[in-house]
């Protein structure tokens, strides 16, 4: 689920999937570990949700411990690593769609309104994740089961399903990013200046003018359930066109 440079620091999938399912390898000598994987993350969540994934440094985290970075290592082996960690933690045990009922639609829009929440509570994920195959945890791969459940009354091959799952996150991202880089001052500056420009350019933008005059430009109040309904409605379209027609 990211654009941020550091956010792509190399990591040894090997490691990621070992720590992401408690399968790596436990020390045999030597004292008890005071620390745990789970443990660090967390803490380098708390700091990338009050500073940014950018401060988020082995040498950071470790200060939270009293400890030094090289203690770390002996439970992760490096930021990509814990980046990873930090993902999973983050995310709850699978999604309970029951509230939405039985309606695969109605399942799938409470997915997407949980999984924007996530989003929107911890603002780095954004830079942290990218739409990209990586090491998944049992935690982020019960929200992807539980993404393709919800999806398979619709009777979709599994392929299509996948495609519809991509068009879904895609929009949870998007709205996630826009409620980031969303400045109240800027966008009335915005409007201003642009209003102005078209009031002396109506001739060569007809439509936009148009637009702006009729309010297209303002805010939905609910953008994710207008998103989410037109995506639907597209695989309602498929459905009923891949059904046999009636003799």
């Amino acid at each position: 689920m990211a654009r941020n440079q550091k956010a792509k620091e190399t990591r040894d999938a090997g490691a990621s999937i070992a720590l992401l399912w408690g399968e790596q390898d436990q020390p045999t000598r030597g004292p008890k570990p005071s620390l745990t994987p789970a443990r660090i993350a967390q803490a380098a969540v708390a700091l990338a949700d009050a500073e940014g994934l950018d401060a988020v440094s082995m040498n950071k985290v470790a200060a939270t411990f009293d400890v030094s970075a090289m203690a770390l290592y002996r439970y992760v082996p490096g930021k990509g690593e814990l980046v990873d960690l930090m993902i999973e933690s983050i995310l709850a045990e699978r999604p309970d769609l029951s509230v939405a009922g039985e309606d695969w639609r109605a399942q799938v829009t409470e997915w997407a309104r949980q999984c924007l929440r996530v989003y929107q509570g911890h603002t780095w994920l954004l830079a942290a994740t990218a739409m990209r195959r990586q090491a998944m945890g049992p935690q982020q791969l019960g929200w992807l089961d539980a993404a393709l459940a919800a999806l398979e009354p619709t009777g979709l091959t599994a392929a299509q399903r996948h495609h519809v799952f991509l068009l879904v996150v895609g929009l949870v991202r998007n709205l996630a990013q826009q409620s980031l880089d969303f400045d109240a001052e800027r966008d009335r500056e915005w409007n201003r200046l642009t209003g102005e420009l078209l009031e002396r350019h109506a001739d060569r933008f007809p439509a936009l003018t148009k637009a702006l005059a009729d309010g297209g430009f303002v805010p939905d109040t609910d953008p994710l359930a207008f998103g989410v309904d037109c995506i639907l409605d597209g695989v309602q379209a498929l459905i009923d066109r891949s059904e046999p027609a009636s003799i």
